[in-house]
């Protein structure tokens, strides 16, 4: 295990959004102890930061894989021209769909936040037909499933859509994806695929977890993401990612096995 990756929401972090001191320190011990720490969340960079500061890991992965850093260097960017995102945001608009795109300094939108998605005031309500700064991510908030099947069908071909919780879908560049972000790090790094274990909840992780050497799902995972893992450990809010990682690697207990 030469590598540690983690989400965020639901994963590393506790309901509250916090990391307890415990989880802390075992990350430290695991750099201390030669293994690189990284995250990679759907979170854009402000609201990472805001949780999770950057100086706690060896590499932060953001906006699910279109952002990568080292320190507060960007080592990889991959965004969504704002001439390739407009008649999709426009088609959103006139078929009634919630919508922003999000860079690292603001979210732009279609409509009012009033629904405490997010915490941050710094938005922007904007016509789409005449946005002009690229997306890191673009973010729909849907009601019904046939405004997901309307997403889905209208998509342009370079770009993904994929569901989150809460009403909510994310839209990014087919490149953009945490597992390449996290191969971007580890071949920095000079670390094989194998040799990464990742912790996740929710359907952006699937990939991850089944395709690293390791994928540990979280007890408060969805069903999908439990049956991808290798193994399941305790919830965010029980610290399972720290507990986890302390009997893994520094008590050499065996985990619970997925089976």
């Amino acid at each position: 295990m030469k590598m540690i990756v983690v989400d965020l929401d639901g994963t590393l972090l506790r309901s509250d959004e916090t990391i307890s001191e415990y989880t802390k320190d075992i990350l430290k011990r695991c750099r201390e102890n030669g293994i690189k720490v990284a995250y990679a969340t759907g979170r854009g960079e402000r609201s990472a930061r805001s949780v999770a500061p950057f100086e706690y890991f060896d590499g932060v992965i953001t906006q699910g894989g279109a952002v990568v850093y080292v320190g507060e260097n960007i080592i990889s960017k991959c965004v969504i021209s704002h001439e390739a995102a407009r008649p999709l945001l426009m088609l959103l608009d006139a078929h009634g769909i919630n919508a922003m795109t999000e860079d690292n300094k603001m979210y732009y939108t279609n409509f009012k936040i009033t629904n405490g998605w997010t915490s941050s005031a710094n938005y922007r309500i904007v016509d789409f037909a005449t946005h002009n700064i690229d997306a890191e991510k673009i973010n729909i908030f849907y009601n019904t499933p046939e405004e997901i099947t309307f997403v889905k069908k209208n998509l342009p071909d370079d770009l993904y859509f994929i569901l989150a919780r809460g009403g909510h879908g994310m839209i990014m560049q087919k490149d953009a994806t945490k597992l390449k972000g996290i191969m971007k790090l580890a071949e920095l790094w000079n670390i094989d695929q194998k040799d990464i274990v990742s912790f996740g909840d929710d359907e952006i992780d699937i990939e991850v977890l089944t395709k690293t050497g390791i994928g540990v799902a979280m007890e408060n995972a969805i069903p999908q993401v439990k049956a991808s893992a290798n193994f399941i450990c305790l919830s965010n809010d029980e610290d399972g990612v720290a507990r986890w990682v302390e009997e893994q690697i520094f008590n050499d207990h065996k985990p619970r096995n997925n089976g």
